[in-house]
């Protein structure tokens, strides 16, 4: 019989799962996104062997963007580009347009904590009100 003809799973390890259509790049990165909250299934935080199932909405916090995706087709083992594509429905929002994310203040990593000079700045570029002065 040959693999397209193979009856397909009803239900699959959620690492595996988001493994096997590209979400991640390895079976090992997916567990450890499971085991650090950032998977979720049908609402609930998913352990790596949570079974996802047909239909089942599965999101991700990866890499700072959030993916929403729904289950459409059920597969456990790494699969082409194209057929992963047929394996889910994705519902993830728009990223922000480019001009927006350039205008956001960010601080490069391992600089510490914002003096009191560059939070009030921030709060300012932001439209935070200043508190009160007594």
């Amino acid at each position: 019989m040959p693999p397209a003809e193979q009856a397909a799973p009803s239900q699959a390890r959620v690492d595996s799962w988001t493994w096997s259509v590209r979400l991640f790049k390895t079976r090992s990165a997916a567990a450890e996104a499971c085991r650090g909250g950032h998977v979720r299934v049908n609402g609930a935080t998913a352990k790596p062997a949570q079974p996802v199932r047909l239909g089942d909405e599965v999101r991700i916090r990866a890499g700072g963007v959030e993916r929403i995706v729904i289950v459409e087709r059920v597969v456990t083992k790494r699969v082409s580009a194209p057929i992963a594509a047929q394996c889910l429905i994705d519902r993830s929002p728009p990223p922000p347009p480019r001009e927006i994310l350039a205008t956001m203040p960010r601080r490069d990593r391992g600089s510490g904590r914002p003096t009191k000079r560059e939070r009030r700045e921030t709060d300012r570029l932001l439209g935070r009100d200043d508190p009160p002065q007594d």
